[in-house]
């Protein structure tokens, strides 16, 4: 008997083990929260190191101390800083800690969707939620997305934030590092939805939470400030949603 009892406790106990491990693919998980960092409270939440080995991985976030941005692309990572004479300077390496991460695996993405002429946060979050619903998505959970193609304009910045500066606001975190815009050059943004996480992940103004890449100026990423989708001179942005 003892010996028929440790055969089904085996297989039970690794199959068991192999539920837990298993990949919840597209689902969002972060760590860290915007109200934190707004209060002070910059310190590292989270490991990139511990993530390096999930597959298709795209995440978003700030660096330990607000010394940077977080970029990764299915599994390729642009975290940028503050270089001399204020310039971007790109590490495409995992050996950073994380104030705020935000993060899902995405192993394939919908065809392409085109997006209208948009120049509000507001107007993106509708065609992105009704691109999400139309697709079966169930919008009352935070998804992620990407956007490709040429904004009209692309209003960016790389946090570096001074230490022991105690008071926080938008304005600040925006002007800390490099900063500045871009028109009609190609990008590719990493974005969240969420209509729960205002001030978690979201800003609380917003559903979104945007980084990008481009290669413009030598290269450059960090965090979306503000994006035109105006159809200028035959652009159109496309948006992409994770294929069900």
């Amino acid at each position: 008997m003892k010996k028929k009892l440790l055969l089904y406790i085996i297989p039970l106990s690794v199959l068991f083990s192999c539920q837990n491990n298993q990949v919840k693919q597209h689902e969002v998980s972060h760590s860290g929260a915007l109200m934190n960092l707004m209060s002070g409270n910059l310190e590292a939440t989270a490991s990139l190191d511990s993530l390096q080995t999930l597959p298709h991985l795209y995440a978003l976030g700030a660096l330990e101390n607000l010394k940077g941005e977080i970029q990764i692309f299915d599994g390729a990572s642009f975290v940028s800083k503050k270089e001399v004479f204020n310039k971007v300077k790109i590490a495409p390496t995992y050996d950073h800690n994380a104030s705020l991460l935000v993060y899902a695996q995405v192993p394939e993405w919908s065809d392409a969707i085109s997006l209208n002429e948009f120049t509000t946060n507001s107007q993106l979050e509708k065609q992105i939620k009704t691109a999400a619903i139309a697709q079966g998505k169930d919008v009352e959970k935070p998804f992620p997305f990407l956007i490709k193609g040429k904004p009209s304009l692309l209003k960016w910045h790389v946090i570096d934030w001074k230490d022991g500066d105690m008071v926080h606001n938008h304005k600040k975190h925006q002007e800390s590092g490099p900063h500045g815009t871009f028109e009609n050059e190609e990008v590719e943004i990493i974005g969240f939805y969420s209509e729960k996480h205002k001030a978690v992940f979201t800003h609380h103004t917003t559903f979104l939470h945007m980084h990008f890449k481009t290669d413009f100026k030598d290269g450059i990423a960090g965090h979306v400030d503000a994006i035109f989708g105006e159809n200028v001179f035959g652009n159109q942005l496309e948006l992409y949603l994770p294929k069900n």
